[in-house]
């Protein structure tokens, strides 16, 4: 095997990318390239790295198969003696067992292979302490429990995984990750379910990466062994996997978990042969270990476009996202603009304060009928910028679950709070052009303020406001007012407008979708690829 250091960095390179995808958008894509970024961690983590750092490490074969198909009976049948519990019935959360020779046993003790799982060791003597041998079943999540057994050859491990259709997801996953952490596969079904679903799609899956793979039919009726294995054989064949050795192991009363449990030894040598043989020829040994890393590494020049492509994706469905929102409230800020040039302030209350001011109404209720009216305004226009963007986020496949999580009340808050304080500053503005009056006998800067605020919100309506807020303190202190005075209104108004935009945002840039990690894939995988080139 190559082993370069060149190599092994290059996948590390690629691995560290891999792991900084994310893919949190619902789109149609999604989960298949979730669980691809998922295969990708567990093969390159579990496997092809420490393979390629220790070539020398033993071989890792995954028994792997459907619930009831015999596994964990197969497994104690190869060791000779009971390491893994038989029978239908699971515990909740299933602790995988790996067995391998004593000598062997430091490769695994440590997190080479399976770093995420905790190792629980229980020495044999401790075993055979046990009431009924195994009777106290370790049972722990994320855990991998280690046992011996001098019955297997050095340089050969077994894992007994859990079941691939497992009810509990979390063993699925596992029983996912186990698979792609081993040399060879060894998949088990039964004469009753060689045909179903779940096992042929690891069966494509294994294909798909070349892996080194091996079948075991399981408790075949004799009467049918010869007419099921043709069957079997033919279906092995028309998936392109009629070179893959396929085993026949003929139902037997401990299939079933009479007597010991354990099958004869007659009935797994064939298999345990196949797999003493692959570990003790050096030939046969490179060939499994390779073909698996080749099938692996090959693998990634399918897969990580594929990834790329579903993070560009994320990132044009993000943009396109953040768009509709620009847009909509862009296009409620031009409304609203419009709306005031044409006097929109002075409307209801806030027209009848201004037509009987100042007869009727004191300038602190003109002020305070403007500054309630342009809230009111400002509310309409979040709420319409709100419902075009659900209504363009509802045609979006991404959109789904970003919701905006203010209330209308919470909103109302924040809006009266900026036009309050728009409101301050205008009277702090009026009181600081009052004092600047070299008159006798200066006007009342709460005078001042409503006229300002009613010359500046009231467009059209409100021509009136300036002359009078001119004959007030003069015309260039009322030009100076209106300059100033506009464009605090025209920055409080665009300051409530986009806090509110960026509020719709938040959950949709709290997920952080950018475009890096597709050109860091991308680059990644061509260092790799340069790697793998002939020297």
């Amino acid at each position: 095997m190559d082993v370069r250091p060149q190599l092994i960095d290059a996948l590390s390179a690629l691995r560290d990318c891999v792991a900084a995808v994310r893919l949190p958008l619902p789109l149609p894509g999604a989960p298949r390239a979730r669980q691809t970024r998922a295969e990708l961690l567990a093969q390159l983590d579990d496997y092809l790295l420490p393979r390629l750092r220790d070539p020398e490490a033993p071989l890792l074969a995954v028994i792997g198969g459907s619930t009831g198909a015999g596994k964990s009976t197969l497994v104690n049948s190869l060791v000779g003696r009971r390491v893994s519990e038989a029978g239908v019935l699971r515990p909740t959360t299933r602790t995988p067992v790996l067995v391998c020779h004593p000598e062997d046993h430091h490769w695994f003790a440590g997190v080479r292979v399976l770093p995420h799982l905790t190792r629980v060791w229980l020495p044999q003597q401790e075993e055979e302490r046990s009431p009924g041998g195994r009777g106290a079943q370790v049972v722990e999540e994320n855990a991998l429990r280690i046992d011996t057994a001098a019955t297997l050859p050095r340089g050969l491990a077994l894992i007994d995984a859990p079941d691939i259709d497992s009810l509990v997801v979390v063993n699925r996953l596992l029983a996912a990750q186990l698979m792609c952490a081993a040399d060879v596969w060894v998949m088990v079904t039964t004469a009753s379910r060689y045909a179903d679903a779940v096992p042929w799609r690891l069966l494509r899956t294994a294909k798909e990466y070349d892996v080194s793979l091996v079948t075991v039919l399981d408790r075949v009726p004799h009467q049918m062994i010869d007419e099921v294995s043709r069957r079997y054989g033919s279906l092995m064949t028309r998936a392109g996997l009629g070179h893959v050795p396929r085993f026949t192991i003929p139902e037997l009363p401990e299939s079933a978990g009479r007597g010991s449990g354990l099958l004869p030894a007659t009935a797994v040598a064939p298999l345990l042969a196949w797999l003493t043989h692959r570990v003790q020829d050096p030939a046969a040994r490179q060939q499994a270990v390779v073909r698996t890393a080749a099938g692996v590494i090959d693998s990634l020049n399918v897969r990580m476009p594929e990834l790329a492509g579903a993070v560009a994706a994320q990132y044009s469905a993000s943009v396109r996202l953040t768009a509709a929102v620009e847009e909509c409230y862009a296009a409620e800020a031009e409304r609203l603009r419009r709306q005031l040039q044409r006097g929109g302030v002075l409307a209801g209350d806030a027209r009848a304060r201004w037509r009987g001011y100042p007869r009727d109404s004191s300038a602190r209720e003109l002020l305070d009928s403007l500054v309630e009216s342009l809230g009111a305004l400002l509310q309409c226009a979040v709420a319409a910028a709100d419902e075009r963007v659900d209504e363009t986020w509802r045609r979006e496949p991404a959109a789904g679950g970003l919701k905006m999580s203010a209330s209308d009340r919470e909103v109302t808050e924040r809006v009266g709070m900026a036009v309050r304080r728009l409101r301050r500053v205008l009277e702090e503005m009026a009181e600081e052009e009052v004092r600047q009056l070299e008159r006798s006998t200066a006007p009342d800067a709460e005078a001042v303020a409503a006229l300002l605020a009613a010359a500046l919100l009231g467009g059209r309506r409100a021509r009136a406001a300036g002359e009078r807020l001119a004959e007030q303190i003069g015309a260039q202190g009322a030009l100076r007012l209106r300059d100033r005075g506009g464009k605090l209104m025209t920055t409080y108004i665009d300051r409530v407008l986009n806090a509110e935009r960026d509020r719709r945002l938040a959950p949709l840039d709290a997920l952080d979708v950018n475009p890096a990690p597709q050109a860091e894939l991308i680059a990644a995988l061509s260092v790799l690829q340069r790697e793998m080139r002939p020297r």
